[in-house]
């Protein structure tokens, strides 16, 4: 019994993911397809409806439900997030850039005396 109901399952799944499919095909076709006919307005929410339906019937299937559950968690996550206040953040930025100006000076520094040492070394001058 339990095969059969995840037979029915997955082929219920299956023709959830076809009609979801179909309805962004059709979105996308008839919005190209309709571009002189008929106005932008109509358009639009033509295209709005369709993909909110395409959504309520991928939000049905086995994949679906669970992306949902995983957004839902991940938005819970997010509002467990301790966010840096904005001096903290600027004071943290400034100590980055700081950082990155010291050692790319060092990193020119070092260029230029490994490039001497070479040339001189070699004979060349550059």
């Amino acid at each position: 019994m339990s095969a059969n109901n995840e037979t029915q399952s997955s082929s219920l799944n299956s023709l959830k993911w076809i009609i979801t499919i179909a309805l962004l095909v059709v979105a996308i076709g008839g919005n190209h397809y309709y571009t002189e006919e008929v106005s932008v307005l109509y358009r639009a929410i033509a295209v709005v409806v369709l993909v909110a339906l395409a959504g309520f019937f991928a939000s049905t299937t086995t994949k679906g439900k669970t992306f949902l559950s995983f957004a839902k968690e991940s938005r819970t996550e997010v509002r467990k997030v301790v966010w840096p206040s904005r001096q903290e953040a600027t004071q943290t930025t400034l100590i980055v850039v700081v950082a990155t100006v010291v050692v790319a000076l060092i990193l020119w520094g070092l260029d230029g005396i490994l490039v001497r040492v070479v040339g001189f070394l070699t004979g060349l001058e550059i």
